[in-house]
């Protein structure tokens, strides 16, 4: 039997909720050595892992958390990097409790292991105290594009680096990271560790061109025909919102989670010294139940808003990882759940006014395997509001395939690719990301980039 002090996890310390919902600092703080060090003495060593094999991209967790137990976290850091390329970021928001930590022996009876707050500990001491990992193999002599700066396109970019390549990334904004700069917030992921990431690929000598948008500015064709590359990696992520196409939505004060979070994130609204046009509500409502929704209504609270939550199915379906939901019940958001918008009122000079909203209830399951949200008949309901975040979910751009010869991609845009290797039906492109699965998460992404960056380098090794 285990023993009690195994049984529940070392908490970790966090902002005060009246500190935090003023401000856009991170909110969780992580983990002490001594912390870490109590939390790492837990783990029961497993001869057969579950939390590894639950890991996308494998990560070694035992070994890694053994080597925090001894209080090594140098050789922590080194057995990380083996298999990770964002510690510091997938320990902050990866969805552990559906990943490794869901498979931890220690959450049958108790409290699984730690293990994203570990994995941060690890990334975080080796930034601060500025041990890296990265060794450069003596040039190949080739090129490779990698298109886009999200975690597929850095994690494909950082292991063609290392293996020799000539790696230059476009990306089409003002700033790396993808959707890590322009879609988490601050108060999740600083974005002091994205751009150290960033900083740690350009001293492996790859080269940055921001503010080239591939499709208009370049063409694939052109990175392979006449600016000379070998290969390409196309890690364009999916980035354009979807709407509900109900009544109301051209309104004034209506507009997607991505607008919404990219004028805060890289626009920095929030900051009074900077004049970014987006006037934020008093009253704002979010739709939708992923990470996405509960970044946009966590920020809409810091900003002075008062900020709801309106999801179709129960909190139980909710898509979104537990510790944010928690994170936004304690910053005072109010959650609709079977709730549905079907419609946004506007009052006389065009503006949002309120959302018409209709009670659901779970019907047969669908096609995702969750139960479909059905209307209740009569249980139309108004909530005020003069704002309207649509965060119900994005889909990739058609921007490359259109303008791409003898790419194929399926109904949604994304690239059709071998799952193995991540090559398309173009010769020597490759994809990865949320532009082939839709959706998903920081490491698979990542995962991704790393399976195509081998397959490259095996493809023109020969």
């Amino acid at each position: 039997m285990l023993s009690l002090d195994r049984m529940k996890r070392t908490p970790a310390k966090e902002q005060e909720v009246k500190d935090r919902i003023k401000n856009f600092n991170e909110v969780c703080l992580g983990y002490s050595p001594e912390e870490a060090k109590v939390e790492a003495e837990r783990c029961l060593q497993c001869k057969n892992p579950r939390c590894v094999k639950n890991c996308p991209v494998s990560n070694n967790i035992p070994a890694f958390i053994k080597c925090v137990k001894e209080g090594d976290y140098a050789k922590a850091g080194e057995i990380i990097s083996k298999t990770s390329t964002l510690p510091a970021v997938c320990g902050r928001v990866c969805p552990q409790e559906l990943q490794c930590e869901g498979g931890c022996v220690l959450g049958i009876k108790g409290e699984p292991m730690s293990i994203g707050k570990i994995e941060r500990f690890i990334a975080d001491w080796c930034r601060n105290n500025d041990v890296k990992f990265m060794a450069k193999a003596p040039t190949v002599g080739k090129k490779v594009a990698v298109v886009g700066s999200g975690p597929a396109g850095l994690a494909c970019a950082g292991d063609l680096a290392k293996l020799g390549y000539e790696v230059t990334i476009f990306e089409a904004l003002h700033e790396l990271g993808g959707v890590l700069a322009w879609g988490i917030p601050e108060f999740v992921l600083p974005k002091e560790v994205v751009k150290y990431e960033v900083e740690n690929l350009k001293e492996l000598g790859v080269k940055i061109e921001k503010n080239v948008l591939i499709g208009r500015t370049l063409t694939v064709d052109d990175l392979l025909e006449e600016e000379g590359f070998n290969a390409v990696f196309l890690g364009t992520g999916a980035a354009v919102p979807n709407f509900m196409d109900i009544p109301g939505e051209s309104l004034n004060g209506v507009c997607s989670a991505n607008e919404f979070l990219t004028k805060n994130n890289l626009m920095k609204n929030f900051d009074d010294k900077y004049d970014t046009p987006l006037a934020a509500g008093k009253n704002i409502v979010v739709v939708g139940g992923g990470n996405v929704a509960i970044d946009a209504v966590r920020a809409a609270v810091r900003v002075g808003a008062k900020s709801h939550i309106v999801y179709r199915r129960t909190e139980k379906e909710m898509p979104a990882r537990v510790e944010e939901i928690k994170f936004a019940k304690a910053e005072g958001i109010e959650f609709h759940v079977l709730t549905n918008p079907v419609e946004i009122i506007g009052d006389e000079n065009g503006f949002v006014k309120g959302v018409k909203c209709i009670k659901m209830e779970l019907g047969e399951p669908d096609e995702s395997g969750r139960r479909r949200p059905v209307e209740i008949e009569g249980s139309e309901f108004v909530i005020e509001s003069d704002m309207v975040i649509m965060a119900i979910g994005t889909r990739a751009s058609s921007l490359i395939p259109s303008t791409t010869e003898n790419i194929e991609v399926n109904r949604k845009n994304c690239f059709v690719v071998d799952e193995e290797t991540g090559r398309t039906s173009k010769p020597h492109v490759y994809a990865g990301g949320d532009n082939v699965t839709g959706p998903k998460t920081v490491i698979m992404a990542m995962a991704a980039g790393r399976r195509a960056a081998k397959a490259i380098d095996e493809e023109l090794k020969g």
